[in-house]
């Protein structure tokens, strides 16, 4: 059950947003994060076991923190509390993943050049989802009420998701991309990693700029579903942000584990919507029955558990 007790000193924010900033630092100079190469399957899946590590290392540690300073019970609530927040962004973030392929098969972009992409929109993720964390978290502080209107969005957005889970979006008619294309001058072709160039004296936007561009856009339509979900879970600003962002820094990495078998996973669309449809209602619940965090936590871990197994029975291969 969640505790209405808020955790986050200001040591505590300070220490976790130096360590989110060391570990970028660490991944754009010190891992080739600002080289151009292909991520191979194994890095990829080395660094997600990396990002899940640190993440319940911090769970574990903040566990230790609350334990010593408010009980077992407080301790064992908010850890509860991080653990299904992390699960459902870290569900929810497999989205993601399905529009960043879209996004780079549409635009052709070469394998080497999608890392520097992703690194720059996992930045610009963070930046918007702090915000809108923090601006949710006043919102629900000062008008409660505005929990039934997150949970009838993503009741919404789930039963919309189901509807138009087999429909390819279309780039083609997308306005942002007219928009763009209207509005700056781009050369024809990549120039390497390169935004931009500078030709005769003008500057000149590459075709990985507009992917930038989309990408980031993709990160704030997702933030809008996601960080009212896991408002449903807890209220506390400081477990939002947290799992939110671990969810998040894992995200690149997961991206390229995942991009080579995202057709065997085409049913876990269904899933993610269900999950959304379920702390939809879960939250506008809230104050008529509390479904327990565990509980929570169980039924989103089988829902897509169960998509899962079930997108890999029917695209076996037959023997």
């Amino acid at each position: 059950m969640e505790t209405a007790l808020h955790i986050g000193e200001p040591w505590m924010w300070a220490a976790f947003i130096a360590f989110v900033l060391v570990m970028l630092a660490v991944d754009l100079f010190l891992v080739g994060g600002n080289k151009a190469h292909k991520v191979s399957f194994r890095e990829a899946a080395a660094w997600s076991f990396v990002w899940f590590s640190l993440a319940m290392l911090f769970n574990l540690g903040l566990w230790w923190h609350l334990r010593g300073e408010y009980g077992a019970v407080v301790a064992e609530a908010k850890s509860l509390e991080f653990l299904t927040g992390y699960l459902i962004e870290k569900a929810l973030a497999v989205d993601n993943i399905f529009v960043f392929l879209m996004i780079f098969s549409y635009f052709a972009v070469p394998a080497e050049y999608q890392r520097r992409v992703l690194i720059y929109g996992v930045v610009g993720a963070i930046v918007m989802r702090a915000i809108m964390i923090l601006a949710g978290a006043w919102l629900v502080k000062e008008f409660h009420w505005i929990l039934y209107l997150f949970g009838a969005f993503l009741v919404f957005t789930g039963v919309k998701m189901l509807m138009a889970a087999e429909v390819e979006p279309d780039l083609n008619d997308n306005r942002l991309i007219k928009w763009v294309k209207g509005h700056l001058r781009m050369t024809p072709d990549y120039r390497g990693e390169k935004f931009w160039v500078v030709e005769n004296g003008v500057r000149i936007f590459t075709p990985l700029f507009l992917v930038l561009i989309m990408i980031e856009a993709s990160d704030l339509i997702f933030a809008v579903d996601s960080i009212p979900a896991i408002f449903a879970i807890t209220t506390d600003p400081f477990i939002v942000f947290t799992s939110n962002i671990f969810a998040i820094l894992g995200l690149r990495a997961m991206y390229f584990m995942l991009a080579g078998l995202a057709d065997r996973f085409h049913l876990l669309k269904y899933g993610l919507a269900m999950v959304l449809v379920f702390v939809g209602a879960k939250m506008l619940a809230v104050d008529f029955y509390k479904i327990p965090v565990g509980l929570s936590l169980g039924i989103v871990g089988l829902i897509i558990a169960t998509f899962m197994f079930a997108s890999l029975w029917v695209t076996r291969k037959p023997s």
